[in-house]
């Protein structure tokens, strides 16, 4: 099964990247230059290549600064840009684009981290469920920074530990999301709310399903593995 063209992409662009500061100080960290090139770009390239056509830059801190360097409109892509004017969260960041929304499935994405998949691949396994959301899961060698997701052997989610509790190899929660748009409907509007802590545990025990996934994963939102992007995109 083939990802529809028409599904709409949310990119969650709003943080304030207060980890990255001492190195990315005049840019969101969305932006900041991976051989040259925005970092928000690796992941436009994914989304047009996959031949998706409409996405939502969820943006805040420094809003302004993406549009102008980025615009309406990248290769194939239509760029529209929901600001939220005070921090959101994830999840209410997403609810303040609601308007903009009108595909019964979103794509969500990080916009501070990129992770190798097969689009099609999650796409059927997530209408194979009839799931009202999947999460992409990768595996890592140490998801103390991270915090795991545990499955069932149907690929249910049926817990999220907090990052920095185990120092262990796991599935971790790559920061992609296939969800129906009635769940992002439903979240309380205009205020913080987060995907992570308050959306993704209520959906326990619904059909909430982890696609696992063996692609190479990259999270730019420390020092440390910033210094590694370029290598990272180098070799893909």
């Amino acid at each position: 099964m083939i990802i529809p063209s028409n599904i709409n992409v949310a990119i969650l662009v709003g943080g304030l990247g207060t980890r990255l500061q001492s190195i990315v100080n005049d840019r969101p960290k969305v932006m900041a230059l991976i051989n040259g090139r925005p970092f928000l770009t690796y992941i436009l390239d994914q989304i047009n290549d996959a031949g998706l056509k409409d996405v939502i830059l969820c943006v805040g801190y420094m809003g302004k600064y993406i549009e102008s360097e980025i615009g309406p409109s990248y290769k194939n892509l239509t760029l529209l840009y929901s600001y939220e004017h005070e921090p959101l969260g994830t999840g209410g960041a997403l609810r303040n684009a609601n308007d903009l929304l009108n595909s019964d499935s979103i794509l969500i994405m990080n916009g501070d981290s990129y992770c190798q998949y097969d689009l099609d691949e999650y796409w059927s396994f997530h209408g194979r469920n009839n799931a009202l959301a999947s999460i992409l899961l990768t595996f890592v060698n140490d998801t103390s920074r991270y915090g795991d997701v545990s499955i069932n052997d149907h690929n249910h989610v049926m817990a999220f530990e907090e990052k920095g509790s185990f120092t262990r190899p796991g599935w971790i929660n790559a920061g992609v999301y296939l969800i129906s748009r009635e769940i992002i409907s439903e979240i309380p509007d205009q205020r913080f709310v987060s995907l992570e802590k308050e959306i993704f545990p209520s959906l326990i025990g619904k059909d909430f399903y982890g696609f696992m996934n063996d692609g190479r994963f990259l999270d730019i939102g420390i020092p440390e593995a910033f210094a590694t992007a370029g290598g990272f995109f180098k070799q893909l």
